[in-house]
């Protein structure tokens, strides 16, 4: 079992049995693991980031109506099946953060998109890994409320990586 395939089987564990994981009761009693993407060694990337100098802040819309205030920290180029897309990172209190949506999006992907913590590597270089890349917990059911994914971060090409969308969502 891959380290991957590991994380995914832990996840699953969590979201089944723990009564802090984002699903209701209901959802957890019949509930037989989240869905993904077969693993990509080719979307595991190490990449170089531009920094927005200055870094502007950004207030980004929450799923309930709300907004929470990030820092546009900066802007990677990469490829995805030989087509190039860009993403913007993010900082926040809790660190770098990366939403994202991706022309699978509302189909075989979340609609809002999709979140990773990218990790810094030192000067302006970051491991990108769309592998781990995952749902927020609205994506699940509406008492959570998330950050919605910015214009600049929704991607024209399909990210086949990562968890899919969530089929046993409960939305009011």
């Amino acid at each position: 079992m891959s380290k991957l395939d590991e994380l995914r089987r832990e996840k699953d564990e969590y979201f089944k049995h723990d009564a802090y994981a984002p699903l209701t009761p209901e959802q957890q009693r019949d509930f037989a693991g989240l869905h993904y993407f077969p693993e990509n060694a080719a979307l595991r990337l190490e990449v170089t980031v531009t920094p927005f100098t200055p870094a502007d802040e950004i207030k980004m819309q929450t799923s309930t109506g709300g907004a929470q205030t990030y820092r546009r920290y900066g802007r990677f180029e990469f490829t995805v099946d030989g087509q190039p897309a860009a993403l913007t990172i993010y900082a926040g209190e809790h660190g770098y953060f990366l939403p994202f949506a991706d022309a699978l999006a509302g189909q075989e992907t979340y609609g809002a998109g999709r979140y990773l913590e990218p990790e810094p590597l030192g000067g302006d270089r970051f491991a990108v890994d769309f592998n781990v890349a995952y749902n927020p917990y609205c994506a699940y059911n509406d008492r959570w409320s998330c950050p919605l994914t910015p214009a600049e971060n929704r991607l024209k090409v399909a990210v086949r990586a990562g968890e899919k969308v969530f089929e046993g969502a409960t939305h009011e």
